[in-house]
């Protein structure tokens, strides 16, 4: 393992740029205001707003949609978009490296990282035997000495053997060393129900991880902020886990073409509404926009937001719709124990209960493991139909 960083360590040496430069000139950073109460964010970095560039998918009600094919840009899947906005990356700045199981000359299990390994070389592309444990804490390892490493975990699931290095390294370093260490590191990998995968591969663990301090965790929902996401996380000083869901990969949407990164620390505005806020992330954020359809014909004008930060939440964005539409509705995938729709609940309680008109109402996962059956996988998963009565019973 030494020679191993060793040759990665040679490599970053190649490069005179500094690990966390880039140039602003030809980055777009979508940033606006954020913020979460007693949230401590490690080494923070304020960039000016170069370019804002507008992506909700979402519009109201007789609102014109321009054709996919005029708008500027070029299309990608979502995972084509991870593997965009790694590649980028990883040219940017040689010290950028992944580890994880089947990431070299396999292209992942996903294909996120297809192609990298023959371009960038076995060293920055490194091949693992399974043993999570063992690669995340050589990745964190890896990352105090200087380089920036991605980890891809194949599934979600499979990171819970690495949730003491997760944990007690990952997350702590910075604040044991006395600040002497920053752990630059992205834990990537497909979570959530996906089509009959089981219990084991069907798993939520953003609410496992959301309990862990010094740690970031976003969820990205679309190409455009898969890419944005990815790109910025790699930029981050702090560790960042990017929650991907496995049936998301293949969701096509234009890009732009110039560089762009988004913050990692900014809900998206889906949809603006005046009668409930619906709060969502991940694969939910398609449920909800479909139950959208249904309740705009029952008169009802839904404001959604993709709070997309998981960890820390967005207030600024959260809290100035609820003060518009003073009814909140919180849809995961997520299940309801000690998962992030709880967390949110008791975020807006402690800091906007005084501009609520009804209580906050939380859509979840039933806490079963997920069934292999497909009829019975659909039931512990919240659907569309359940989304629209909940909005009935907050509006009346």
């Amino acid at each position: 393992m030494a020679a191993i960083f060793q040759g990665v360590g040679a490599a970053a040496a190649l490069s005179s740029l500094p690990s966390n430069s880039f140039d602003s000139n030809k980055s777009v950073f979508c940033s606006v205001r954020s913020f979460a109460a007693g949230t401590v964010i490690l080494n923070p970095r304020r960039q000016r707003t170069q370019q804002v560039i507008s992506n909700a998918v979402g519009t109201k009600a007789g609102g014109a949609a321009a054709p996919s094919s005029s708008k500027p840009g070029h299309e990608l899947l979502l995972f084509e978009a991870l593997l965009e906005g790694l590649e980028e990356e990883m040219e940017r700045d040689p010290h950028v490296c992944v580890m994880g199981e089947d990431v070299g000359h396999y292209g992942g299990s996903y294909k996120v990282t297809k192609g990298l390994a023959k371009k960038f070389g076995d060293l920055r592309l490194l091949d693992t035997p399974i043993a999570e444990n063992s690669f995340t804490g050589m990745a964190i390892g890896a990352a105090m000495t200087g380089l920036r490493t991605v980890v891809e975990g194949m599934n979600m699931g499979f990171l819970l053997l690495a949730f003491n290095q997760i944990s007690n390294n990952c997350g702590m370093l910075h604040y044991t060393s006395g600040g002497q260490f920053t752990i630059p590191i992205v834990i990537r990998g497909p979570g959530g129900v996906g089509c009959q995968l089981g219990a084991e591969h069907s798993q939520h663990l953003e609410s496992y991880f959301q309990s862990i301090p010094g740690i970031q965790m976003v969820a990205c929902s679309t190409p455009y902020n898969a890419k944005g996401l990815m790109k910025a996380a790699i930029r981050s000083d702090n560790p960042v886990i990017l929650f991907e869901h496995v049936l998301l990969y293949n969701l096509k949407e234009r890009i732009p073409d110039e560089d762009y990164i988004c913050n990692l620390e900014e809900a998206e505005m889906v949809r603006p509404g005046e009668h409930v806020t619906i709060l969502t992330y991940s694969r939910m954020r398609y449920h909800v926009m479909q139950a959208v359809k249904t309740m705009v014909n029952k008169g009802y004008d839904p404001e959604v937001i993709d709070i997309r930060s998981l960890k820390p939440f967005d207030l600024y964005t959260i809290g100035n719709s609820i003060k518009k539409t003073h009814r909140v509705l919180i849809v995961e995938e997520c299940v309801r124990n000690g998962g992030i729709g709880a967390s949110l609940t008791a975020a807006i309680t402690k800091n906007f209960n005084d501009y609520l008109d009804a209580p906050i109402v939380c859509l979840s996962s039933q806490d079963v493991p997920t069934p292999y059956a497909r009829t019975l996988e659909e039931v512990t998963v919240v659907q569309p139909v359940q989304i629209v009565t909940a909005v009935d019973q907050l509006c009346q």
